[in-house]
């Protein structure tokens, strides 16, 4: 597993390490999802952007999750139900690609 804190702290303009457990437990929480989503034990390397910008849209959604529209004086903010949504078609790439045959095997019973 990358470490993914240092860049998620750069990205969200974080200097202290006050919420570096909360990040961490986002972060890996995505990560879990994400190998759900796609049938996987690890993610890799090259798909490391997808965990990274999902955990910095569920920090930055703290306090509010689950809120899909929110309005006031000028104001509105609305939140996407599925944060991997913008993610479909890697995460449909790779659960093809790890998806295994099924295979289906007839016995004769009464062969000699």
């Amino acid at each position: 597993m990358i470490d993914n804190l240092p860049r998620i702290k750069r990205l969200l303009f974080i200097d202290d390490n006050d919420s570096d457990d909360l990040i961490k437990d986002i972060t890996e929480l995505t990560e879990q999802r994400l190998k759900t989503l796609a049938g996987l034990t690890k993610v890799p390397d090259d798909l490391n952007y997808i965990i990274i910008e999902v955990s910095i849209k569920r920090f930055n959604r703290l306090k509010n999750e689950g809120m899909s529209s929110y309005s006031q004086e000028g104001e509105s903010i609305t939140f996407n139900d599925d944060d991997f949504a913008e993610f479909s078609k890697e995460i449909n790439r790779l659960a093809d690609s790890n998806s295994k045959p099924s295979v289906i095997k007839f016995v004769d019973a009464y062969h000699r």
